[in-house]
């Protein structure tokens, strides 16, 4: 089987721990054991048994996760190393070689590539950065046909910060319906809206609807490693035997972790701090780039710690993050990584003092680029 090179994960795993300021990630700066426990937890923690789990989530972690899509149940879910696990199980479970998939861009490339490689059919319909990034109606009505077996989607967006209208999910769930197609939806991004407003999940609006989701973006945990798959009745159990050739379970401990995590108490207040430092760091970014319209032009994210501005020096993105990376270590993601040449992914779930320092040297970039 062959596969596309992932070009961004590949790019992040090389450098990300070897530059200076790393504003390629599109999450906040993630908790630590002491801010997601307190200390009688914490010697709690050290009393778990470093066992092998049940292999499609313990029980008490699954009742968790239902709880935050009403009307589910156990049966529902799947829990996974991370939701890239979960996009991959999805993939290699679902996909027969010739079937049409329609995606979404631009977008975070892992289902891209491995419908590809398992032989799936990919066309992709663009957000547009005109319609405040949503669809073109009248191309997604020429693009979903009976032949269109899912349609992928990721709401929030990665990599522009954006949701998708109530008129773009109307339009893509009658759709799916008229045409008997399955929606994938990875919305491992809710719960990170600078709003405060939980974005509407694609789950129970249509019986054909399958999210991903975990605790690595909107929760500031991704060392926990801790996803899941939602499907409808069946769903999960018919995906649960391909997990048993990859991770097989998630370790004990973030088992536990991630329960501790999901107690809504608890919830709330990661929730909380993910959107407090999303809404005090925004500004900084803002102010940034309103110093250099001149060179860039971005319309603000409503969720996730991402902004996706376009620039407009004469220069490939991925020539520019090299240069940036080389001169001042300093990685961001260039919008090439995501089929979209001449626009940066910049995150801004750091510290604030790191933020704004690495603004500042790719300032400096920016002002010798243009001589």
């Amino acid at each position: 089987m062959k596969i596309d090179y992932f070009k961004m994960e590949r790019m992040q795993s090389q450098w990300e721990f070897l530059v200076d300021y790393n504003l390629s990630e599109s999450g906040v700066h993630p908790l630590s054991f002491k801010e997601l426990l307190p200390q009688e937890q914490l010697d709690e923690i050290l009393q778990t048994s470093l066992g092998y789990l049940q292999t499609n989530g313990t029980t008490e972690l699954r009742e968790k996760v239902c709880a935050l899509y009403p009307g589910t149940n156990i049966e529902n879910v799947l829990i996974t190393t991370g939701s890239a696990e979960a996009n991959y199980l999805l993939a290699w479970s679902q996909i027969e070689p010739g079937d049409e998939v329609l995606f979404m861009i631009p977008n975070y490339m892992q289902l891209w590539g491995l419908m590809r490689a398992f032989g799936a059919n990919v066309k992709t319909f663009a957000l547009k950065e005109d319609l405040d990034w949503n669809p073109d109606p009248d191309e997604l009505q020429n693009l979903v046909t009976p032949n269109t077996k899912i349609i992928c989607v990721t709401n929030p967006n990665n990599p522009t910060g954006s949701r998708l209208s109530q008129e773009t999910r109307d339009t893509i769930l009658h759709l799916a319906k008229k045409n008997d197609a399955w929606i994938f939806a990875d919305e491992v991004y809710q719960g990170a809206e600078l709003d405060k407003q939980t974005t509407p999940s694609f789950f129970g609006d249509y019986e054909k609807v399958v999210v991903s989701n975990g605790l690595s973006k909107a929760y500031g945990l991704p060392g926990l490693r801790m996803g899941w798959i939602m499907g409808p009745e069946g769903f999960a159990n018919k995906v649960w035997p391909y997990h048993d050739y990859t991770t097989i379970s998630i370790s004990a401990v973030s088992d536990r972790l991630a329960r501790i995590a999901l107690t809504p108490g608890n919830r709330d207040k990661i929730l909380e701090r993910t959107r407090t430092i999303l809404n005090e760091n925004i500004g900084i970014v803002k102010s940034w780039l309103k110093k250099h319209e001149e060179s860039f032009h971005c319309i603000p994210p409503e969720a996730g710690a991402i902004v996706f501005p376009r620039y407009n020096l004469d220069i490939n993105s991925t020539e520019l993050v090299d240069r940036i990376r080389e001169k001042k270590s300093v990685l961001i993601v260039p919008g090439d990584h995501f089929e979209m040449d001449r626009y940066l992914r910049i995150g801004y779930g750091e510290e604030k003092q790191r933020l704004e320092k690495a603004l500042a040297l790719i300032e400096e970039m920016i002002h010798e680029i243009r001589g």
